[in-house]
């Protein structure tokens, strides 16, 4: 486990959530940014993982078809994971969630 550990990734602009969400202002939905996070705690943890329980999470800014985006995973206390995803400097998501290792 390689943790805290820092992802990137961007936000397809032809991603198939955002063609409905919002026609003519896309906005990247929470889950699309949710399964992010999963992924780069794939990254983080060296081995299939899934979320297994969302404590908390918080959306502070909308995200947008093309926004590069960092996330930066980290321990919490009892073996939750935080995780936080930033553009730029901006603090866009937050949370804390359990993960079960495995399939």
């Amino acid at each position: 486990m390689k943790l805290p550990y820092r992802g990137h990734v961007t936000v397809p602009a032809d991603h198939p959530s955002l063609a409905g969400h919002f026609p003519g202002r896309p906005v990247v939905p929470g889950v699309v940014l949710l399964d992010m996070v999963a992924r780069v705690l794939r990254v983080a943890v060296e081995a299939e993982a899934q979320i297994s329980q969302l404590r908390t999470a918080k959306f502070h800014l909308p995200v947008l078809p093309g926004d590069a985006l960092s996330i930066d995973i980290d321990e919490a206390v009892e073996g939750r994971i935080q995780f936080r995803i930033l553009r730029n400097v901006e603090l866009v998501a937050d949370g804390v969630l359990c993960m079960k290792i495995g399939t």
